[in-house]
């Protein structure tokens, strides 16, 4: 048991049990002390950026969620799944779906309409691919300063970085149109132009999208996105009303 400021949780490291895509990834899993509510506790998936990948699962809490729980309250009455992406490699959606599934098919305390995720960065590029191609399985996102195809920056492609694939789907895309998003860049990011997002958040709009939410942090770099997105309660308040199950 770990104390997040004045709130017991409960921290796991577990390993999917199966290699999908390549990965067979480690993660962290935080859950709340106490009975779950009657309808089950939201799970909120955190996927962390390049600089958190390897073998270490600590760095999983260096930034977002997994460090916030005793900051919010939100964050401290769901169960936080934050898996550990391999060095040298890059997000793989079928690994990520069957990360989800495994977890909430072994445990009878979620809420199956209160599923959300977030990400940084690379978990930002994460998220982007995911709704491409199961848009589905969350009922809101929150990616922070990521984008669509990774290989469209110099940095990521070979020499300068190996085992980063583009897995994102522009058409599949589309079809999470209707999917809650709000997502967030700093107009300053060197290190991930925010026309990635604007991209992103335009084709949504084509294809008639009115649940995505675009904020930008005038003269904010790249950290400064995800800190700012973070600290704010709206955030997390707006993500957690979200349900795939309107409420009466």
């Amino acid at each position: 048991m770990a104390a997040h400021g004045d709130v017991p949780v409960t921290e796991t490291i577990c390993q999917m049990t199966e290699t999908v895509s390549g990965h067979q990834l480690q993660y962290l899993v935080q859950t709340p002390a106490g009975e779950p509510p009657g309808e089950g506790w939201p799970l909120l998936l955190f996927l962390h950026g390049y600089g958190e990948c390897g073998d270490n699962i600590e760095k999983v809490k260096v930034h977002g969620p997994p460090k916030l729980t005793g900051q919010f309250e939100q964050l401290s009455r769901c169960v936080i799944v934050s898996p550990q992406c391999p060095i040298d490699s890059w997000w793989r959606v079928d690994a990520l779906k069957a990360l989800v599934d495994e977890v909430t098919t072994s445990r009878d305390d979620l809420n199956p309409d209160r599923r959300y995720i977030t990400g940084l960065s690379m978990g930002g590029y994460g998220i982007w691919s995911y709704l491409s191609h199961y848009p589905n399985d969350f009922a809101a996102a929150v990616p922070i300063c990521g984008g669509g195809d990774p290989l469209r920056l110099p940095k990521n492609r070979p020499p300068e970085k190996v085992g980063i694939e583009n897995q994102f789907d522009p058409e599949g895309l589309k079809q999470a149109k209707d999917v809650p998003i709000w997502t967030f860049h700093g107009s300053e990011d060197e290190s991930v132009p925010i026309v990635e997002t604007e991209q992103l958040v335009e084709l949504l709009h084509q294809a008639g999208s009115k649940s995505v939410m675009f904020t930008t942090y005038e003269g904010v770099a790249h950290v400064g996105a995800w800190e700012k997105a973070y600290s704010n309660p709206d955030v997390w308040k707006w993500l957690f009303s979200q349900s795939r199950t309107p409420a009466e």
